[in-house]
């Protein structure tokens, strides 16, 4: 028994759920595992965040802030948040994604969006702690582009002139994301990091799973996860329609602001995936990711048509022309 076998030994049999069997039940991109347990009082599933490169306690904030908030996260049951352990609710099999294959999307992404504005309403959304999504940490997530994904595709290591014009063009239009205000930002909102509950009522029906880097962002962000999904196709009348949805419960949010702030969001977060994909396969050995690289770059290249992103869009047409939006090759 591996001494991380035995601390989930010790950390069940102090509980409620000693004696449950545990049934491998999902992985993530992080370091994350879940278990199904069967045998205890209810169901539910263990979380094991292995220290150091996880750790439980902003998720647990979020979690119980969540629930304040009248939005469903999952109730935790037993934790031990020192070593990265919790016994949570269990939400079923019925994911977002299981829910689009038989479910009418157009009725579960207005069920997403309107928890996103639910959010985003609440005047105590930020009444949490939670790291600023501001300026110096965008231009470090954007620069996973060059870090992991312009090596991986032949381009070599970028010059430190390339990085120097590639930080300039971003801090040229990053000020349009303040045509929006800032909220709670989930961070990862988007069909696998949400369950379908339809026995519960309005925007319970939507649970949350994956927040603990919520920060305070702008409130596009949210959104743009939802709608410019790396995962699946969002046919365009789709996306258009959920976007009218949430502009219309803010009705004084100007609209050529809102359109920049969501041009600029959705390529830094578009920058942002393209690097951790690259990342996943070349350094985590989880190849699975670049198939989703070459939709990714579509969304950039739509963001990058936004008059607001000129800067940036000739960047990329210096440094990472279309011959070079692709996936990289596995080995």
């Amino acid at each position: 028994m591996t001494p991380r076998e035995a601390a989930i030994e010790q950390f069940l049999s102090a509980g409620a759920w000693k004696g449950a069997q545990r049934r491998p039940f999902a992985h993530d991109a992080s370091f994350r595992r879940y278990f199904r347990l069967a045998g205890g009082p209810k169901p539910a599933l263990l979380m094991d965040a292995p220290p150091p490169q996880e750790d439980v306690r902003p998720w647990c904030r979020i979690a119980r802030h969540l629930d304040r908030l009248g939005l469903s996260a999952p109730a935790i049951y037993e934790a031990d948040e020192a070593r990265g352990l919790l016994v949570i609710e269990d939400y079923g099999d019925e994911s977002f994604p299981l829910a689009l294959k038989h479910g009418e999307a157009a009725a579960l992404y207005a069920a997403a969006v309107d928890t996103l504005v639910a959010l985003h309403r609440a005047p105590a959304a930020l009444d949490v702690a939670v790291p600023d999504y501001d300026e110096p940490t965008l231009l470090e997530k954007a620069a996973l582009l060059l870090d992991w994904f312009v090596p991986a595709i032949g381009g070599g290591t970028v010059s430190d002139a390339a990085r120097a014009e590639y930080e300039a063009a971003w801090r040229a239009v990053l000020p349009f994301r303040k045509g929006v205000p800032e909220t709670l930002a989930l961070r990862d909102f988007f069909p696998e990091n949400i369950m379908w509950l339809p026995a519960r009522q309005g925007v319970r029906r939507c649970g949350l799973l994956d927040f603990q880097d919520a920060s305070r962002a702008p409130a596009v962000y949210d959104l743009v996860s939802l709608l410019e999904d790396a995962r699946r196709d969002v046919p365009e009348p789709l996306r258009q329609a959920m976007t009218e949805r949430y502009l219309a419960a803010f009705p004084r949010q100007d609209r050529a602001a809102f359109a920049a702030a969501s041009a600029v969001m959705a390529a830094q977060r578009h920058a942002r995936v393209i690097g951790v994909f690259a990342r996943l396969w070349k350094r985590d050995g989880k190849p699975r990711y670049l198939a989703h690289i070459p939709r990714v770059w579509r969304l950039m290249e739509r963001a990058l048509r936004h008059p607001a992103l000129a800067p940036l869009a000739r960047w990329f047409d210096a440094h990472v022309p279309a011959a070079m939006r692709r996936a990289p090759e596995a080995a």
